[in-house]
Parts: structure tokens; C-alpha cells; sequence
């Protein structure tokens, strides 16, 4: 879609404070996963989606609100990735006893999608 901010560290932490409003930080995931939005149909496609996720998901999950979907983009994480939210921006984590779930996925969101930038060779 036209409407999604640049992959870049900026809407990393954009992500990471809440600043994006979810939908979009799916639409960011669903893109960059492989989906495709088809504007003639008025829905988002599984168009470059790798076969796992495909199998799994042929419609784009709502990271917030599926937990499965979360943990398989958790999962999906390269191990020496992981740990690239703390390495690359400095971010130390949300104040325990003022996260929830859905912070933990923005995080979740926001290290996958740093992750693919460093796969890429994206700055």
C-alpha cells in the first residue's frame, strides 16, 4: 500500500512507542512478510508469501490479537537476530509493570521488521 511509513529506524521506534497505530504496523509485517494488497479485490494476498506462511496464514493474521501468529513471527526470527532491537537501537525493554501483551508484540514487530532490514541490507 502507498500509505506505509519507510522501513527504517525511525518507524522502528515509532513501533516500539506506540506512535503507529497497529493496523499499520500489520500492514508493515504483511508486506514485508510477502503479502500483496490487490486494490481491485480491496484485500491483501498472499502473493509472495513464503509456503510456510501461506500454508498457515493464507489470509494476513492480525499479529495484535492472534497469539499463534505472533509466537510463528517470534519463531521466525533468526537466532542471531534476536537480540538486533538491544545491539542496533539501544532499546532496554518496557518498564516491567507497564507493558502488556500488545507492547510485547510491537517489540516483537519491531525486531522481526529489523531483522529483515539487516537480512536486506536495508540502513
Amino acid at each position: 500500500m502507498d500509505n506505509l511509513p519507510p522501513l527504517n529506524t525511525e518507524t522502528l521506534w515509532s513501533i516500539l512507542n506506540e506512535a503507529i497505530d497497529e493496523a499499520i504496523v500489520n500492514q508493515l509485517l504483511w508486506y514485508y512478510l510477502g503479502y500483496r494488497y490487490n486494490r481491485t479485490a480491496n484485500k491483501w494476498e498472499a502473493t509472495d508469501l513464503a509456503a510456510d506462511w501461506r500454508t498457515e496464514y493464507p489470509e494476513p493474521p492480525d499479529f495484535f490479537d492472534s497469539r499463534p501468529a505472533a509466537m510463528k513471527l517470534t519463531r521466525s526470527i533468526p537466532q542471531e537476530n534476536k537480540q538486533l532491537l538491544k545491539e542496533k537501537l539501544g532499546f532496554k525493554g518496557y518498564k516491567i509493570g507497564e507493558f502488556g501483551p500488545k507492547q510485547t508484540r510491537r517489540a516483537t514487530a519491531a525486531n522481526w521488521l529489523l531483522s529483515y532490514m539487516q537480512i536486506h541490507g536495508i540502513q
